[in-house]
């Protein structure tokens, strides 16, 4: 009788550890790479990997490449040594998507990175969502027009003037089935001069699904939109 018990005492607790690991096992998502701003870390998406893992997503499925100088941002531009770190996690995330499908969100700098990454790498088709938050698709009034851009990195002919040639790169394409833009106009850094380039707001991505307006600043744009970063990333 005793045994009997032993024996069921031991087939419930496998049960319950069989159990726990089902749970524990993350569901399959589109796994997500998140590309920091100018200067910035990977944990600047701190705030956004919180509000993912709420909905379910695991640290697994979640790649945060680290590019670029972080105490000269002058001295950043869409290189291939920024670029590199960038392209490697989006060829990670592809080879272990269960879905055969990645989502891209990127921040500042990091929206037209990942996009020259994604066009390098012809990785368009392989994205589901795309979502730009106070990126610079169009180029920065502050960094002027190419070639009469302000004389730095960032902003010369792999940086972010309007009309440079990494802008004219990155114009008129597709990274994504879906793509999105997260944007304000009281942003500190985008909007310094004016937000319009040509007459768009430089934040919108050129056949863009939709976009979304806050009354925030540059980084408040990608700590404090959170909820809307991941339905637009799990849309």
């Amino acid at each position: 009788m005793n045994r009997n018990i032993f024996s069921l005492r031991n087939l419930l607790a496998a049960t319950a550890l069989a159990a726990s690991a089902v749970a524990a096992q993350a569901a399959c998502l589109d796994n997500i790479v998140l590309v920091h701003g100018n200067t910035a870390y990977p944990s600047s998406w701190n705030n956004t990997v919180a509000t993912l893992k709420s909905r379910g997503y695991v640290d697994s499925q979640l790649y945060r490449p680290s590019w670029g100088s972080k105490t000269c941002a002058a001295c950043n531009s869409h290189s291939s040594a920024n670029l590199a770190p960038v392209k490697s996690a989006l060829q990670s995330a592809k080879a272990a998507s269960c879905t055969g499908k990645i989502d891209v969100i990127g921040h500042s700098m990091g929206v037209t990175l990942a996009m020259k990454a994604i066009n390098d790498l012809g990785y368009a088709r392989y994205v589901n969502s795309f979502v730009g938050v106070a990126g610079a698709q169009h180029g920065l009034n502050s960094c002027g027009v190419y070639p009469w851009n302000v004389l730095s990195t960032t902003c010369g002919s792999s940086g972010l003037s309007i009309d440079s040639p990494l802008i004219k790169s990155v114009r008129g394409k597709r990274y994504g089935t879906k793509m999105y833009s997260i944007k304000s106009w009281i942003d500190e850094v985008v909007c310094a001069g004016s937000c319009y380039v040509w007459g768009s707001h430089t934040s919108n991505i050129d056949s863009q699904n939709a976009t979304y307006d806050f009354a925030l600043g540059h980084f408040g744009l990608q700590m404090y939109t959170t909820s809307t970063q991941a339905n637009l990333l799990m849309n």
